[in-house]
């Protein structure tokens, strides 16, 4: 049988130079340790909190993955990195644009909170001042864009160079949310509408990045314990069965490393290596039970 298809060869990352945002705790650290487990050469995580990358570097393997402080909402911050990455290995062949903040709740969020009156609605809402709003598509967006252009030519190089598996071009992830496709609030709506944003963004970097041979793709989670979540999930097993009612999710738990860990690796992989401008749903059916466009 050919060895071309196997799980081997599809999904082999092995020698790959990548770069994770947020890399360090929650989505972020499950796609590094995904990626370091799976061969990859080297993987830069970025965040603004040091320790906590020291921490996930550590856990890891610190000759692999190394913690880069740094913040996307700054531009300098952005071209230092990119910086000390050339200098010190000239290429990138992936990057996940994957930090994100997720705001304030709504007063109702969801169908089965308590209807309030429209002056407590409103007046709840206008507690958040707009700085507050904007700062979430300051990280959200804002930060997914500059990170990508940041690194363009890195990531061009990456190609240049041959990249870590024959037919597989350099490419741009970035983390977006189902949020951005359900009409409820829930989390938050700064949160969900500038998860709209960054996909479609994505969509458009795809096409506009084409001619130089980099891909663009968006992976959209559901429900995974992380920082951001422990309000809504609590301590959650994420492996256990059964623990949700399948009206909510019909995999009836939340997501869990493994679940992340394929859908990087065959993103980042050979056998994703024909996706461009895809939107990845990794939500165990969540969205299927929400008021929704997708």
């Amino acid at each position: 049988m050919s060895t071309e298809l196997s799980a081997t060869a599809l999904f082999n990352v092995k020698g790959i130079v990548a770069v994770i945002t947020g890399g360090g705790s929650g989505i972020g650290l499950m796609m590094t340790k995904a990626l370091a487990a799976n061969g990859a050469h080297r993987i830069y995580i970025v965040g603004r909190r040091e320790d906590v990358l020291r921490d996930a570097a550590n856990s890891i393997d610190p000759n692999v993955v190394i913690p880069l402080s740094g913040d996307i909402t700054s531009q300098d911050s952005l071209l230092e990195i990119v910086a000390k990455i050339e200098s010190e290995i000239g290429y990138v062949n992936l990057v996940i644009a994957n930090a994100g903040i997720m705001g304030p709740r709504p007063l109702k969020a969801t169908p089965d909170d308590p209807l309030p009156s429209i002056s407590e609605y409103r007046a709840h809402a206008l507690q958040s001042p707009m700085q507050d709003f904007t700062q979430i598509y300051a990280v959200n967006v804002t930060g997914v864009y500059y990170t990508a252009l940041a690194f363009l030519t890195l990531l061009d190089a990456g190609n240049t160079k041959g990249n870590f598996c024959a037919n597989v071009r350099s490419q741009i992830i970035a983390t977006s949310s189902i949020g951005g496709f359900s009409r409820l609030a829930g989390a938050s709506f700064a949160y969900n509408s500038s998860k709209a944003a960054v996909t479609h963004m994505m969509k458009m970097l795809a096409t506009s990045l084409a001619p130089y041979r980099i891909r663009c793709n968006v992976l959209a989670p559901g429900v995974f314990p992380s920082d951001m979540t422990t309000g809504i999930i609590g301590g959650l097993n994420p492996l256990q069965s059964g623990i949700l009612d399948k009206n909510v999710i019909p995999a009836e738990r939340t997501g869990c490393e493994q679940d992340i860990a394929g859908a990087v690796l065959w993103m980042a992989g050979l056998a994703g290596a024909y996706l461009n401008g895809s939107v990845v749903v990794v939500d165990g059916g969540r969205l299927g039970m929400l008021t929704s466009t997708y």
